[in-house]
């Protein structure tokens, strides 16, 4: 008995005790000083990459290879037919191309003779200025937003060339420049097309129009040139297929999307743009000729020039189709799709690598 009564103290004074360290008033965690903003410095915006600069790094591995090979070329002592030889190589190793490369060497004989060049630096100089001058094809930039009715630009080329991604770019650049853009989702044959268009004008702040895959084409992007009629957007960009199992069904197709596109909203579409992978070099000249046959192409959109050592292809294009480089894609980004300007681009092209990096 005596037991059971001392084992109840002992537990009555171990309870009270808990009681008591339980009850007792915890320290408070010490407090957090609020951060004071009035006076911080926010984070420095990304300043915008110059497009010399931008466009030096997207042909870094053009130049690469085409300057290693001019300065051995124009690194000789005199202008003779084993420095034009050298110099064919090195322009064809570039996919400049046969025939540009051909009206190239003709014309730096020609300066050659008209003009008594005997020193291979001044021949360096002439190369420029006619790779300029190829590129300098005739025509407009992209054609201005009219003031009443939208601006209808149809985007064409093969499936796996850039052309979802170069409709998300081109749409961001109109929103940016204040324009309510629509997309037209035109490829409906190809599997998660769709999908991947609505994120890419969703990124770009653009709306789409759409329906389930498999559905006509040109019943779609007639509802894209009707609904931005009816709601006032003043840009539509129309996604097509890029299928090329053969001739006549492509043709077929685009034809229709043209014909059905102008019944919407006459006169249109007033830019047609055909993408071009870089990165495949000559074969880019028979796709051109290709859709060239398939649609009125206005201008030529060629991309991932920042993963080719082929950029001279951009030469071979604008000399074998007659057509405009009109815009670049020289990154992944939404600013990366940039306006094609000649200068810039052969002084990108042609730059010592030091230069390049300023």
């Amino acid at each position: 008995m005596t037991w059971v009564l001392l084992a109840i103290v002992i537990l009555a004074v171990g309870a009270a005790a808990l009681l008591a360290i339980r009850r007792r008033p915890r320290p408070s965690p010490p407090a957090i000083p609020p951060v004071d903003t009035a006076g911080s410095i926010p984070p420095p915006e990304a300043a915008p990459v110059p497009l010399f600069r931008r466009l030096s790094d997207g042909l870094a591995r053009t130049r690469e290879v085409l300057t290693r090979r001019l300065d051995g070329v124009f690194a000789r002592t005199r202008i003779d037919d084993a420095l034009f030889a050298d110099l064919e190589e090195a322009l064809l190793m570039a996919d400049v191309g046969v025939r540009a490369t051909a009206r190239i060497l003709d014309r730096l004989r020609e300066d050659t003779t008209r003009m008594a060049l005997t020193d291979p630096a001044r021949l360096r100089e002439r190369l420029g200025t006619h790779l300029i001058d190829l590129l300098r094809a005739p025509g407009p930039d992209l054609a201005a937003v009219p003031e009443e009715g939208p601006l209808v630009v149809l985007v064409v080329g093969v499936n796996g060339g850039g052309k979802t991604t170069t409709i998300g770019k081109l749409a961001s650049r109109y929103v940016r420049a204040g324009h309510r853009v629509l997309v037209g989702a035109g490829d409906t044959f190809r599997a998660g097309a769709v999908e991947q268009l609505g994120v890419w004008a969703e990124r770009a702040g653009a709306e789409i129009v759409s329906r389930e895959e498999g559905a006509d084409p040109a019943a779609v992007l007639f509802d894209a040139v009707t609904r931005a009629r009816s709601r006032g957007h003043q840009v539509v960009i129309c996604d097509t297929a890029g299928r090329l199992q053969s001739r006549k069904p492509l043709m077929d197709e685009l034809a229709k999307v043209i014909r059905v596109i102008g019944r919407a909203l006459p006169g249109a579409p007033h830019e047609v743009l055909l993408v071009l992978d870089a990165t495949i070099g000559q074969n880019a000249l028979s796709q051109a000729r290709l859709f060239g046959e398939a649609a009125p192409l206005t201008g030529i959109v060629l991309t991932k020039l920042d993963g080719t050592a082929r950029g001279g292809v951009v030469v071979a294009v604008c000399q074998e189709t007659g057509l405009p480089v009109k815009l670049i894609g020289v990154g992944e980004t939404l600013d990366d799709l940039r306006p094609f300007d000649p200068v810039s681009f052969v002084e990108a092209l042609l730059a010592p690598e030091d230069a390049a990096r300023t």
